[in-house]
Parts: C-alpha cells; structure tokens; sequence
C-alpha cells in the first residue's frame, strides 16, 4: 500500500492481527498525546464516546485533551474480544484519578470499524466509571506503555 498514512496491520484482521492492532491502540492511548492518538483515525472518523458524538481529527484531539485534563495519572489495558473482517470488538479497563485524588477504575467496550489503509474510520465506546480505593487499584505501572509482563485484565 502506498498510502503515506497507511497502519498495518490491514484489514481483513485475523485473531494474530486483530490483537496486535489492540495493542497499539492500547500503547498509544498510555502516552496520552492526543495528536498521536488520532493519527490512528481517518481524517473524518466518527466516535460515539459515552453520551458524545463527534467526527474529525480535531474534534478527536480536543476530545482527548478535555479527557486527560480531568482524568489523572490515566493507565489503560485493553483486550480484544472479537474480530472479523474490518470489525474489532475490544474490552478495556482504565485508572485514573480526579484533582481530588479519587481514583477511578473505567471499564467497557468498543467497536471498531477500519478502511482499507488500516486506519479506524469509527469507534464507538461504552464506558462505566467505579469509584475504587487507592489500595484497591490493579495498574501500577509507571506512566505510559503497560510492561509487557504486566497482566492484562481480570477475568
């Protein structure tokens, strides 16, 4: 493909394929730069986050600044949980805490759909937000990519 703004891995994804493709999206949300996140999209991707709608790179970035100014010390593991074609299905859990220090464990689920060139041309995302104790938080790694020999998510 000579597209300059090609991601491989393409579509169709297999179980291989598909994982690797959560894995980066996952390393890429945990350094929480916005312009690198929507890289990922096509220029007039179309997200459902929560009760938001929105499309466009721009509206992804201050999308994604809105949420990491709110949402602290942010630590994400994400799973695939089904694919087929250009579709992926992932299930996720993030940590995060408030600018009072109430720590938050998110989880949910998204669905993907890809073009041809590897980038995501939709996601739409359900999220669910439990007030957890510090003492009670899963995450610890240092802030950024999850360590490969960290465990993903509970069963």
């Amino acid at each position: 493909m000579t597209d300059p703004e090609a991601r491989p891995p393409f579509p169709p994804f297999d179980a291989e394929t598909a994982a690797r493709k959560v894995r980066m999206a996952e390393d890429a949300w945990n350094s929480r730069d916005p312009e690198r996140v929507a890289l990922a999209y096509t220029p007039d991707s179309r997200w459902r986050n929560r009760a938001e709608f929105f499309s466009g790179r721009a509206e992804i970035v201050a999308f994604l600044r809105r949420k990491w100014a709110r949402e602290l010390d942010y630590r994400l593991v994400k799973e695939l949980w089904a694919q087929t074609g250009n579709h992926i299905s992932v299930r996720f859990a993030y940590e995060w805490h408030d600018d009072s220090g109430q720590w938050y464990r998110s989880h949910g689920n998204e669905q993907w759909e890809f073009a041809e060139n590897g980038l995501m041309r939709r996601r739409e995302a359900s999220i669910n937000d439990v007030p957890v104790r510090a003492a009670d938080r899963l995450f610890h790694w240092p802030l950024g990519t999850r360590p490969a020999d960290h465990p993903g998510l509970p069963g």
